[in-house]
């Protein structure tokens, strides 16, 4: 029997030509999306003051931390009592063993 003849790859094969209609529909997305990205400026001094006095609590859902976060994603640190140290980190001790269980938990 002779060989079978190499399949031609997807590399090889000839690109199909784009249709007017094609085009067309790449030209409005090109349009939709350069309307939706306001262009880029660097920051004055003033509104990045005002970005940096925003400070907010933000708690992480797998672990149940809080943490403080400021406004371009720097973590704080919070000052608290030996008491509420304490407790905090307890919670945050069960909280990571909770989450390690679960991650345990789904790999078998």
């Amino acid at each position: 029997a002779p060989p079978a003849a190499p399949a031609a790859s997807a590399a090889s094969a000839p690109a199909k030509k784009p249709t007017a209609e094609d085009i067309a529909r790449m030209r409005s997305l090109l349009d939709k999306s350069s309307d939706a990205r306001p262009a880029i400026s660097a920051m004055t001094p003033e509104e990045y003051a005002k970005q940096q006095s925003i400070v907010r609590r933000e708690i992480d859902p797998e672990t149940g931390r809080s943490r403080l976060v400021k406004g371009t994603g720097e973590i704080l640190e919070e000052i608290v009592s030996k008491e509420r140290h304490a407790a905090i980190n307890k919670m945050s001790t069960k909280g990571d063993g909770e989450f390690f269980s679960r991650v345990v938990a789904h790999m078998k």
